[in-house]
């Protein structure tokens, strides 16, 4: 019996990888107009950084992420004399899919961001630090990192960027529409501004003019987090940084972020 093999065939091919960092930026730093021959994905884990670029000029802030195209001239810089947390990856890949991340910023969804952390972690098994200087031109490797650690971070990159993909395709089969967007876009923007406060669905509602059923399904349909879920993410980061601060304790931090409960919290 004589069985025909398929080959697979390849959407996203990421050939080559420049620098893995993850790191604070100081405040009110900046980096020189630059471009080179690969892109270079940028993601805010927390705060906000100003970006400069042929494809886009603005803003960057929380769970928002931007590729820069191979050869496009940008540069970035702190904004409001804040130190934002910061993933920079520099990659060779000449899919044109991955252009339209140039002209827009891109939320991830805690998917994303959880695939893009094991990118992260398999990253600093193979590369030898330091992680947190953006412009070092030669990062190198380990002797001897783990077996499959240097495929495992383009097998899991590659999974991360055809998602990405795939969010943008079904958001233009299944756009919401206009009122719908504003509507979101208005709770997310109430959210951001308040979360260290007590914020109930409830009080959304109210607030909103909707019901529990049809803010959870557009919240998350947008932003592909649940609202519970993203406002405890954005009490956590808060609280890091207070606690790399160091001027206040497990239980005032708690209620300072605004958790009611210092045991849920610490859980």
């Amino acid at each position: 019996m004589e069985f025909k093999l398929k080959k697979f065939k390849t959407d996203i091919n990421v050939t080559e990888i420049a620098n893995i960092h993850y790191f604070e930026f100081a405040k009110e730093y900046h980096t020189f107009k630059d471009s080179h021959e690969f892109r270079e994905l940028i993601y805010v884990d927390s705060g906000e950084i100003m970006v400069e670029a042929d494809g886009y000029t603005g803003p960057l802030t929380d769970r928002q992420m931007l590729i820069h195209k191979s050869g496009e001239v940008h540069s970035l810089f702190c904004s409001k004399g804040g130190a934002p947390n910061v993933i920079i990856i520099g990659f060779a890949c000449k899919n044109p899919e991955l252009d339209v991340f140039s002209e827009k910023p891109v939320t991830l969804s805690s998917e994303d961001i959880r695939i893009l952390t094991e990118v992260i972690k398999e990253g600093r098994s193979v590369f030898l630090p330091p992680y947190d200087i953006p412009n070092i031109t030669d990062m190198k490797k380990r002797e001897d990192y783990p077996f499959g650690a240097d495929q495992m971070i383009k097998l899991q990159f590659e999974i991360f960027l055809i998602g990405l993909i795939r969010s943008v395709k079904n958001q233009s089969v299944d756009t919401p529409s206009e009122e719908t967007s504003r509507r979101i876009d208005e709770i997310h923007r109430y959210i951001d501004t308040n979360y260290m406060e007590k914020i109930t669905l409830d009080d959304l509602c109210f607030v909103f003019g909707t019901n529990k059923t049809t803010i959870c399904r557009d919240f998350k349909a947008m932003y592909g987090d649940t609202l519970v879920h993203y406002i405890n993410k954005l009490r956590i980061r808060k609280a890091k940084r207070l606690m790399r601060e160091g001027d206040m304790n497990i239980s005032e931090i708690s209620g300072k972020v605004g958790f009611s409960s210092i045991h849920y919290f610490s859980k």
